[in-house]
């Protein structure tokens, strides 16, 4: 394809395209963070070069050239988290274990209604905000809580609404930290959970939305946070928090786990 002086090749629409398409995904990783900024302004100072190396300025293009291959590095440690979140997308979607085919010819199929029994789970989320008990509930999808459910105190319990309840009561002494909830079984209890840098929440969001928040962005868990303030109930999911009602919360976490 000949446009005035350009010849356009269907490699080049291609490259384009997959240009494009990566871009997008990455912008969906960082977008409403401080790295998306960071991503933004780095995207600036490549057209940048890109325009000073077209014109000829080889001065200014060396010193460019030399500040983008150091950049790249400092790219990698600023978006270490973001990175780790990509190649675990890649990897989920890539894994035979999580694909539904090869689930049944591995013989291993288990129904998502009893791996996640989001309806027990929403009841005690429902209660504990008209009783303004705070806490986390974190519910483990594919990746591996182990570490954090160590940094807490082992339960293994059968999951109930009662014992949800009963761990998040003000008398309970593992009432401070999160709940892992995994396969129908509660975990553990009383966990540190890594907490969120994001400068963009807003302010009525403390620590446990942070720390809810946080371990999404860690790991592709669902976590849902009550507060005891005003008994608003807020539902982080892949690096995203928001409050909802109780019918967006058993909607989204149905669209999560069940679909």
């Amino acid at each position: 394809m000949q446009i005035g002086f350009l010849e356009i090749k269907w490699t080049d629409i291609l490259d384009i395209s997959l240009v494009a398409f990566l871009l997008y995904y990455i912008y969906k990783l960082v977008r409403g963070s401080v790295a998306s900024r960071v991503f933004m302004g780095y995207l600036l100072i490549y057209l940048f070069y890109l325009i000073v190396k077209a014109i000829g300025l080889e001065l200014l293009t060396r010193i460019l050239e030399y500040f983008m291959g150091v950049g790249a590095i400092a790219l990698i440690v600023l978006f270490q988290q973001e990175i780790r979140r990509f190649l675990l997308m890649v990897g989920k979607s890539t894994s035979l274990t999580n694909n539904q085919l090869f689930s049944n010819l591995l013989g291993n199929e288990i129904s998502n209604e009893e791996k996640y029994p989001i309806k027990m789970i929403i009841d005690a989320a429902k209660t504990m905000s008209n009783e303004f008990t705070g806490g986390i509930i974190v519910i483990q999808k594919e990746d591996d809580l182990d570490k954090f459910c160590e940094s807490g105190d082992a339960i293994d319990a059968i999951l109930s609404k009662k014992i949800i309840l009963s761990l998040f009561s003000q008398y309970s002494l593992l009432n401070d930290g999160a709940i892992i909830i995994s396969n129908n079984r509660i975990k553990a209890a009383h966990c540190i959970l890594p907490v969120a840098n994001n400068d963009d929440l807003p302010s009525n969001y403390g620590f446990r939305h942070r720390a809810a928040l946080g371990i999404s962005e860690a790991t592709d868990a669902a976590s849902i946070c009550i507060s005891e303030e005003n008994g608003k109930i807020s539902l982080a999911i892949d690096g995203n928090i928001k409050t909802v009602s109780a019918t967006e919360l058993e909607r989204d976490l149905k669209g999560y786990f069940l679909n």
